[in-house]
C-alpha cells in the first residue's frame, strides 16, 4: 500500500510538471521604443542670400534650398526658401512678402493666425509668444502642442516694408512622445534665427 501511495504521488508531480511546461508563458508587453535620433554637431554660420532682404545666424548643418515652384507656379517672391535640417527629416518653410500698404499688412498678420489655427483640430495646446527685438523686428511665435504636422510657426516684420514667415514641419508620423527631444533641439535653431534676425540696410 505504501508503495502504491508513493507511485501515485510521484505520478501526480510528473503530471503537474508536464502541465506547467505545456502552459503558454505569460507575455509581458515590451516598453514602447522610438527610433534613436542622432543629432548633428552644430557650428554657427550665416544666412545672407542675395535674393533676400534680411540675414540671420543659423547652424552649418542646415541646408538652404530656394523654392523654384509653389503648387506648380513660380513663388510669389524670390525669397521663398526651405531650411532643411539634415538628418532630422524636418524642414522650416520660409516666405517673404514686401508690404505695400496697411491693409495688406493686416491681411498678412491675419493669415499667419489663420495658418496656425489650421492645426487646432489636432492640437491640445497653443502658446503665442510676442517677439520684440526692436521696432524694426517684431512678431509672434506660435508653439502648437499635440500630434500636429507644424508644431512651430512665427512671423517677423517691421510693419511697414517687410514681412517674413516661417513654419516648421516634421516630415514623419507625429507622435509627441517621440518628437519631444527632436523639437527641443530644433527650437534652439529657430530661437537662434529669431534672435539674430535683421533686415538688410537699403543701398542709397
Amino acid at each position: 500500500m505504501e508503495r502504491n501511495n508513493l507511485s501515485i504521488a510521484l505520478f501526480s508531480w510528473i503530471l503537474i510538471g508536464l502541465l506547467a511546461c505545456s502552459a503558454e508563458p505569460t507575455l509581458t508587453p515590451k516598453p514602447r521604443m522610438f527610433p534613436r535620433i542622432i543629432f548633428p554637431d552644430r557650428v554657427e554660420a550665416k544666412f545672407s542670400e542675395d535674393y533676400c532682404q534680411f540675414g540671420f545666424s543659423m547652424y552649418d548643418y542646415v541646408e538652404v534650398v530656394q523654392d523654384s515652384n509653389f503648387f506648380e507656379e513660380a513663388p510669389k517672391h524670390p525669397c521663398w526658401f526651405d531650411l532643411k535640417f539634415t538628418g532630422l527629416n524636418s524642414t522650416l518653410h520660409c516666405s517673404y512678402y514686401p508690404i505695400k500698404n496697411r491693409e495688406e499688412f493686416d491681411k498678412m498678420v491675419a493669415d499667419a493666425f489663420k495658418m496656425a489655427g489650421k492645426h487646432n483640430i489636432k492640437a491640445d495646446a497653443r502658446n503665442e509668444r510676442l517677439i520684440f527685438k526692436s521696432p524694426e523686428v517684431s512678431g509672434i511665435l506660435f508653439e502648437i502642442g499635440g500630434p500636429v504636422a507644424s508644431p512651430m510657426q512665427f512671423f517677423l516684420t517691421d510693419s511697414t516694408q517687410h514681412f517674413f514667415r516661417g513654419s516648421l514641419y516634421i516630415n514623419d508620423h507625429v507622435n509627441p512622445d517621440s518628437t519631444a527631444i527632436l523639437l527641443d533641439f530644433l527650437k534652439e535653431d529657430i530661437n537662434l534665427m529669431i534672435e539674430t534676425f535683421e533686415w538688410k540696410k537699403a543701398v542709397k
